[in-house]
């Protein structure tokens, strides 16, 4: 007899346009606590994140899961990454020239 299995998957794609409040970033990474995120600039409006800081949350949580990195090493472990990359896409550019 064969067996057949099936499992549902439920997501939302998130791109760097999209914005949550720090409830549903929390919710998204699974904590429940804020640090090292960088909200929107809007006044009048409530704290919103860009998808880019779930990226950046979800590093976050890894470091401080995985490697109980304390939240001032979390925050310079981002800073570096995203030096890096901006890094990576001068040089990018500059190859394409």
């Amino acid at each position: 007899m064969t067996r057949i299995v099936s499992t549902m998957v439920h997501g939302s794609i998130v791109d760097d346009d999209t914005e949550m409040t720090l409830v549903e970033l929390c919710h998204a990474c699974s904590v429940h606590e804020e640090g090292v995120l960088h909200p929107s600039d809007e006044p009048g409006h409530p704290m919103r994140f860009r998808g880019a800081a779930l990226r950046r949350a979800r590093v976050a949580v890894r470091l401080t899961r995985d490697l109980e990195v304390n939240t001032a090493g979390v925050a310079l472990a981002l800073d570096l990454l995203d030096e890096i990359a901006e890094l990576r896409s001068r040089l990018a550019r500059a190859g394409a020239r």
